[in-house]
This record gives structure tokens, sequence and C-alpha cells, in this order.
């Protein structure tokens, strides 16, 4: 099995001396080093998973299971052996997405995702996976890194020890991702989400911190600031947070931008990248827009983001091994451990639990299937009234339906939870999306397109006496 070099280096080093919870406790004071072991200093220049593991032995061995390849019925990070080359060292790779489903590069027709989207794997080849990506053939912003890379210490050297400041001379650099790849070590690490001297949670991604504030805004709270006004409860997601979500680069240095200023809703979204354009369709002349990861912006919306159940309570959950209690720093799928993941809540079978999730996801597959159908009836009919010379201004009002639909459909299906973290809202975008479509077909052929009828606006029922 291929393991990427940061982790062949260091997997030897995992030491077994007791730990404390890292992600489990609003503070967490460091061990001692065994004995014969030199001291550890934590502090902001060391980004290095494998320092802070001399102190948290049980969490940095658990962090290196990412590496582990399990499939799920709907995803997982199952991968296949290839030849290394000098262009692209790695041993393995996941199942091409564009080969399972030639529909998406329909959809994607002109854009990097056309080239290259594969299946997700753990956060061990977060970086290497960016870096060779056939995507990488278009030449991607700089700021991609955010999502795939440990920053702070980049951030900080390139702010003279100011994060945010760095995050603006990044911006402002336009330095190609090879450059920013070079100043960069490891995937996503401790430094990331935790203050070397504390433990404490802190979100350290500058792209959240504007984000959750704009999002603040919109609520009505004033110059929020998430790292002293966030409760603990709410940073075992924000951290999460940082990088599962959705953006887009704005402006002529593509600065990196989530786009909550209306709010975490597809449409608020939508409404907040208008004016954005990626790329244009090339059969279709649509200009459109493209959806990242929204697990954050759908976790919201879900029965357990509402209810208070946090990502760690899911995907880290706390695991008991030699009289010790800790959090599982393996993230992924919580079906690969519903017996912690589940049945600390749900009172039920583990087989029983992971049958209705796959349940859920069966319906999602379907419908997002249904979905697919509808876009490229919509690509295909805009493509043809265009060879046509139709009248331009329909064409435009199908072109515009096309960014919208396709936009939600991509929203959905770029989300790692197959419909999972929030069933009612996947299904609802999905069924607008597909009207979206149909709407533009409609309006392509020039048909009355139908309207909506607003339940509060229907006639009082007549009761009979």
């Amino acid at each position: 099995m291929h393991m990427p070099y940061f982790f062949r280096r260091v997997l030897f080093s995992v030491s077994l001396v007791a730990s404390v919870a890292f992600l489990g406790a609003p503070s967490v004071q460091a061990q001692a080093p065994a004995k014969g072991q030199a001291p550890v200093d934590l502090n902001d220049t060391i980004d290095d998973p494998a320092v802070w593991g001399k102190l948290y032995p049980d969490q940095y061995r658990t962090y290196l299971k990412t590496v582990d390849q399990a499939h799920t019925k709907y995803g997982g990070s199952e991968a296949f052996p290839r030849s290394p080359t000098a262009a692209d060292p790695r041993s393995s790779l996941t199942r091409s997405k564009l080969e399972q489903d030639p529909r998406l590069k329909a959809m994607w027709a002109g854009y990097a995702f056309s080239i290259d989207y594969r299946e997700r794997r753990g956060h061990a080849y977060m970086l290497d996976d960016q870096t060779y990506t056939g995507r990488q053939k278009t030449n991607p912003p700089s700021m991609c890194i955010n999502c795939h890379a440990s920053l702070v210490t980049t951030y900080l050297k390139m702010g003279d020890g100011d994060l945010m400041k760095g995050f603006d001379v990044f911006a402002k650099s336009h330095m190609p991702y090879p450059e920013i790849r070079r100043q960069v070590q490891h995937p996503v690490a401790c430094i990331d989400c935790h203050d070397p001297q504390t433990m404490q949670l802190r979100i350290t991604r500058p792209a959240f911190i504007e984000g959750i504030r704009a999002l603040k805004a919109s609520q009505g709270v004033k110059n929020y600031d998430v790292n002293t006004m966030a409760t603990r409860e709410e940073m075992r997601s924000y951290v999460c947070g940082q990088c599962h979500v959705t953006y887009y680069f704005k402006g002529p240095d593509k600065r990196l931008t989530y786009p909550w200023d209306n709010g975490l809703k597809v449409e608020n979204i939508i409404t907040s990248e208008e004016g954005v354009n990626e790329w244009v369709h090339p059969d279709t002349g649509a200009k459109l827009i493209k959806p990242r990861h929204p697990e954050f912006e759908m976790w919201n919306q879900g029965v357990h983001g509402k209810s208070g159940v946090a990502c760690v309570d899911c995907h880290m959950p706390e695991m008991k091994e030699n009289g010790k209690t800790f959090t599982d720093h393996q993230v992924n799928s919580p079906l690969l451990k519903i017996d912690r993941a589940c049945t600390g809540c749900h009172k039920t079978p583990p087989a029983e639990l992971k049958a209705r999730v796959e349940d859920i996801q069966d319906r999602y597959f379907d419908l997002r299937n249904h979905a697919l159908d509808a876009l490229m009836d919509l690509i295909g009919d805009i493509k043809a009234a265009r060879t046509a010379n139709a009248d331009a201004r329909l064409i435009e009002q199908a072109q515009t339906a096309q960014r919208k639909g396709q936009f939600m459909i991509d929203f959905i299906m770029s989300e790692n939870s197959m419909g999972f973290h929030a069933p009612e809202e996947s299904l609802r975008i999905l069924g607008d999306a597909i009207n979206q479509c149909r709407m533009g077909q409609l309006a392509l052929h020039g048909a009355p397109v139908p309207s909506h009828t607003v339940l509060a606006e229907l006639p009082a029922p007549v009761v009979s006496h």
C-alpha cells in the first residue's frame, strides 16, 4: 500500500506513553516526555505532527491511520495500484468518478473537473492528491491549497507573525500553485486545530474567520470573533468547517471567499455569488459557478447539526484502549465505526443503523440520477438551439436555468455524505434542481413556465357545520 512520504518518515516514531483526550477536554496539559526523551516546547513554529505526537501519542497514532483505505457503499477511500512515475509518484489511486458517470464530464465541460475527479480518500493523501491531480494542467489558483495543507506557519511567515496579514499577502502575491506547494510540508496537522500551549480548539483559516463573521452579521451579530466568541461545542464543528465548505475565488486577486453573507442555504450562496463566473460551458454558453465540498453548510441544515451533534462526535468519536479514553483522530466515515460513532445516542443494533443510513443514501442517489438526466436534457436542448440560431432571449433564459440548476446538483453531489447530513434538504435541493432544468427546457421551446402556488395564499378551507 502506498503511504505518503511524510507518514512513512514518521510512523516509526509513535511512542506508547500515556495520553489524555485531545478534543475531549476544554484544556489539555501536555504530558511529560518519556524517560530519556528531550522535553518538547510546542509553539506556532512547529507544524510537524510527529513532534506533537511525542506528547500525545494516542491521538497521533490514530491520526496516522488516515492512510487506511476502506470503502463504504457510496464512498470511502478504496484505492487501486498504479505504477509510479517521475511526474506522479503515487502508487495507488481511487476510482475515477468521471469514468463511472460520463454525465459529469458533460456537466463540467470546459472546466478543470472534467479532466480528473476521483473518489475521496483520507487526510493523509489530501496534499499529494491535489499536487498530482490532472486538474493541475489548468493552473488552478494557488489558494486551492487552503483545504489541503497545514498553513499556519506559512501564513505567519508571510505576515511577519500576523495570520490575517499573511493571508492577505498570499492572496495578493498571485504565486502559482507549484510555488506555494514548495512552502508547505504537511497535510492538515495538529497545529491547524489546536493552540500549542493549551490544546484549546482554535480557528486558523482566515477565510473561515471572515466567512463566519459575515454569516453572523447576516444574523444580527456584529464584529463576530470566532476564536473568542464561539462556544467549545461550536468549535468541535467549526474546526472541521475551516475546510469542509464551499467557496469561490473573489476578484482579480482570486481571494479565497466563503459565500455566507446571506446564509448557508444553497439559494443564499447562489445569491452571494451573483456576478461570479468561473467558466463558460462550451456547448451551451452558460456562465457557471462551481461549488466545493459543502459538508459544513449541509450539516447545519440537518437534524444532527440542529440537535447539537458535532462533527467530532461522529467522525472522531472517543475510543478506549488500555484503560485510557481519548479522541480518535482517524477521521473517516462513521459507518466504519458505528459502535462508537452512533450507538452512544441510538440504542439500535449497528447493522440496523447501517441499513437506515444506506436507505437514505439510496433515495438520494436515485434522485441525484434523475437530476443529472434533467441537466443533460437541458444542456442538449440549449446546444441544439444555439446550433439552430434560436431566439437569443430564450437561450439566455435557459442558460440562467442551467446556471442555477447545475449549481444545485453539483452542490449536493460534491457534499461528502451522499445526502445523509441533511436528508430532507438534500432531496429538496435536488427536486428544485430538476424543476430548474425542466423550466429551462420549457422556456427554450417558448412554452409557458408553470407558476408556483404558495401554500399560504390558498383560500381557507370551508368548514361545514
